[in-house]
């Protein structure tokens, strides 16, 4: 399939609170992910391989799902979007070892993210 969704990430200022209520609502399972310099990003299992996080905002932020879609060239696709009438909320960011990835806001409003995997990352 082209352009798979690959992750969804809640984002939330409660992520304790977060934790606590998706565990016990649903058969999930969190593994804390360190990250440097920052708070643990815990990994949604709901298989045997992570497919979500939750993710950290400022207090008093609203919280929402963010769903990531596969790109093999990202600056391609940022390209493309803006040509298509998407706007920007966040430009390509390096996510160290891992890859890019892009928020995007389709013309009609609706945000996703987009991301491109490094080739070494992608081979596993």
């Amino acid at each position: 399939m082209a352009n798979p969704f690959l992750h969804i990430e809640l984002q939330t200022s409660d992520v304790a609170g977060a934790k606590k209520f998706y565990t016990s609502l649903f058969d999930w399972a969190l593994e804390d992910l360190p990250v440097p310099n920052d708070a643990p990003y815990p990994l949604i299992k709901t298989g045997e391989a992570p497919n979500g996080g939750i993710f950290g905002l400022p207090s008093g932020s609203r919280p929402y799902w963010l769903t990531y879609i596969k790109v093999s060239d990202i600056n391609a696709s940022v390209a493309k979007a803006k040509q298509l009438g998407a706007t920007i909320v966040e430009e390509i960011s390096e996510f160290g070892e891992y890859g890019w990835m892009s928020v995007i806001s389709d013309p009609a409003g609706a945000v996703f993210a987009i991301w491109q995997y490094r080739e070494e990352v992608a081979e596993h």
